[in-house]
């Protein structure tokens, strides 16, 4: 059975790739959005953020839109691979595969 990615599978990196992956490929969405379908605070859906950034899973682009910062976030091609093995790896687990 292969292994759980603990990057992903903390509860808000889970959702934050969860809302990611369902996206066609290349498209984010916005870190306001994010935050309305987390439930997180700015605070800590950015420091989320980061920490998926950081392992290559997900891509930020910060830009502004007239004189407001936005900041998008996009599950990258690793991202959405990590995401689906993790995905399986839970599929093992609740069908009760062993190793």
């Amino acid at each position: 059975m292969a292994e759980l990615d603990e990057i992903i599978h903390q509860p808000l990196r889970l959702r934050i790739m969860a809302a990611l992956n369902v996206l066609p490929v290349a498209t984010g969405l916005e870190f306001a959005r994010l935050k309305k379908l987390t439930g997180a605070t700015d605070g800590n859906l950015g420091a989320h953020i980061e920490t998926l950034a950081r392992a290559g899973y997900v891509a930020v682009d910060k830009a502004f839109v007239g004189k407001k910062p936005q900041t998008t976030v996009t599950a990258t091609a690793a991202g959405r691979g990590a995401f689906g093995r993790h995905v399986a790896t839970l599929q093992e687990i609740i069908a009760g595969k062993q190793p």
